[in-house]
């Protein structure tokens, strides 16, 4: 796809005020039918005002969208520093110590799997949907996912680039081989009849907070075809995304007309790149998140308010001009 104009689809009116524009709209309440959302009711005039920018950058098509934890939190699963994030006492695994000791890889399986629980039961939300009705509409480009839930191709989006992979499946170490996660469940579920926890909370990344107490009697289990070390198929802190998948997702964004961003921070170098791309090849960025996120900077629009309320509220009125 070749490149766009940077302000395409955005009339001159639109685009001055939209520059720089932080828009609050945390009261906001959608009002919806069985069919889907009917209308939204805005709290303030220039939070319709960015709805409408919001609306005619979409419409214009060609949009890239990178989201993060803040677009599952209405299917129950917390984001790491929004409203619903979970206070977490343990700190992350990671690859090192994952990879390097049999202890660290016993207590991230023993979490992993009482977290599993609840991720691998998670469904798709109202933002999910909207995502997927807009790439139905052929108004996306692409979508990458910060995410590990698997939720974007569980609502319909089709050929998700998953930055950070997928919680849903299993890698040995060893010999390579790829297996589902709710195989290794059942084989950890029978291979742990006996021991029992209650999980203290549950990350964005399937893992819970769980004392080392709790530990006691948990066993982990082997790869199946070659006996060796079983770690989810998801990238650890302190481990790099594969370099061709960072390539991939750099010619999304060339190919792009806009990125939007959902439900990120982007405090983390991983996702803010892309923003970063965008911006310095002069294509407009857009982020609807519930706080501030260091790509605010770069936006020509910013809409602070949930996701399962912008999102069908943008997809039904991009419908409703064709």
């Amino acid at each position: 796809m070749a490149s766009r104009p940077v302000d395409a689809g955005l009339t001159n009116e639109r685009r001055r005020a939209a520059r720089r524009t932080v828009v609050r709209v945390d009261t906001m309440v959608a009002r919806a039918t069985a069919a889907g959302v009917s209308r939204v009711a805005l709290p303030a005039e220039r939070a319709a005002e960015a709805l409408d920018t919001l609306t005619d950058l979409v419409a214009a098509g060609g949009v890239l969208v990178l989201s993060g934890a803040g677009i599952s939190t209405e299917s129950g699963i917390p984001d790491y520093r929004g409203p619903s994030s979970s206070a977490r006492r343990a700190s992350p695994m990671t690859y090192q110590a994952f990879s390097g000791d049999p202890a660290a890889r016993r207590r991230y399986w023993a979490r992993s799997h009482l977290g599993w629980q609840l991720v691998g039961r998670a469904a798709p939300n109202r933002g999910h949907r909207a995502v997927a009705a807009l790439q139905d509409a052929g108004l996306l480009s692409g979508v990458i996912t910060q995410n590990v839930d698997g939720l974007h191709q569980a609502a319909g989006a089709r050929d998700v680039t998953d930055l950070h992979g997928r919680l849903d499946r299993v890698r040995c170490l060893d010999c390579g081989r790829l297996s589902a996660r709710n195989e290794l469940h059942a084989r950890l579920a029978e291979a742990n009849v006996s021991w029992h926890a209650i999980a203290a909370g549950i990350n964005p990344d399937g893992d819970v907070d769980l004392p080392d107490s709790a530990l006691d009697g948990f066993r982990t289990v082997d790869c199946e075809n070659c006996a060796g070390v079983l770690k989810p198929d998801v990238v650890f802190f302190g481990e790099t995304v594969p370099a061709d998948r960072v390539a991939r997702c750099y010619g999304l964004v060339a190919e792009s007309r806009s990125l939007l961003v959902l439900g990120s921070s982007l405090t983390v170098m991983s996702g803010h790149r892309f923003v970063l791309r965008a911006a310095r090849d002069g294509r407009p960025v857009a982020i609807v998140n519930q706080g501030a996120t260091r790509g605010d900077r770069y936006a020509a629009v910013t809409v602070d308010a949930p996701l399962g309320s912008v999102l069908p509220a943008v997809a039904a009125r991009v419908a409703g001009r064709s």
